[in-house]
């Protein structure tokens, strides 16, 4: 029994063949037989693979349709801008090919806030992590159609990429935008803002970086306060310990403005690594 691609055609301009842009039907849905890897040469299905225990997981795998362009650009970029987290040791100097700050983005969505901050801050490198193999297609898109050479596309379980394969320190920040908030009570256990996953955060972060959450699901915001509040690695930027306005670097996403106009409410977060404690504070 063989397995589809689950590629759905997208608007193309016109080509000078006379073709009208469009690709041949052969390369918009192709069969593949089982086993065959959905994209030979761009996101392994299972990156780890079972190599590491199993656990409570934060996210959940999603199966959607990846457009024509979307599969290209897995095909093509992935190569040189994609990341499988496989555990193995990561050399982010290497990855990136220079020592810029970097920050990790886990959850990215389609990619259009991620795309326009690597844009407006070509200085900081982003490593931008998510499960969504339409999402990870369209940041690389965006990424080439804009020219950022500053964002890296990982595929995997960001728990594994920050104790497995990240050395001490090396991070410059980290960002955590509307997670999926497990509304139900019974699934709270399964949230990424915990006590043990800002432990862990806090061993790769640099002294100064900021952890920068976003979430319009109040009862989460609430959360996500309170075990930062409580965490002592970790200080609010904000003098009266509340939630930070929306900073300017944080765009305003589509998304995110549907839910505005239906009323939801928008919480940011910013807090900072506190100094470790033979070293003073940087500041910021």
């Amino acid at each position: 029994m063989s397995d589809s691609l689950d590629f759905a055609p997208e608007k193309q301009q016109a080509a000078p063949d006379g073709t009208g842009g469009r690709p041949p039907a052969a390369s918009v849905r192709h069969t593949r037989a089982k086993g065959e890897p959905r994209f030979p040469d761009g996101p392994k299905a299972d990156p780890a693979g079972s190599h590491f225990e199993r656990r409570i997981r934060s996210f959940q795998p999603r199966r959607s349709r990846v457009t024509a362009g979307q599969a290209d650009a897995l095909q093509r970029l992935w190569p040189a801008w994609g990341l499988d987290i496989d555990g193995q040791p990561l050399d982010l100097t290497e990855l990136f090919g220079n020592t810029r700050p970097v920050v990790l983005e886990i959850g990215f969505g389609m990619g259009e806030a991620t795309a326009r901050m690597a844009a407006a801050d070509p200085d900081t490198n982003i490593l931008a992590v998510d499960v969504h193999t339409p999402g990870q297609g369209h940041l690389l898109q965006l990424a080439e159609r804009d020219g950022l050479t500053n964002v890296r596309v990982g595929n995997g379980d960001a728990i594994i990429l920050l104790r497995e394969m990240l050395p001490p320190h090396c991070l410059g920040g980290l960002r955590v935008y509307f997670p999926d908030p497990w509304p139900k009570k019974r699934h709270h256990k399964r949230r990424l803002i915990q006590p043990e996953f800002l432990t862990l955060a806090a061993t790769r972060l640099r002294p100064g970086a900021t952890v920068h959450c976003a979430t319009d699901w109040e009862p989460y915001a609430e959360q996500m306060l309170e075990v930062l509040t409580a965490h002592p690695d970790f200080e609010n930027t904000q003098p009266d310990g509340g939630y930070a306005p929306r900073p300017g670097f944080r765009p305003l996403t589509r998304f995110e403005g549907q839910g505005l106009d239906k009323g939801h409410v928008v919480n940011d977060l910013l807090f900072r690594r506190v100094p470790l404690p033979d070293q003073p504070s940087t500041g910021g």
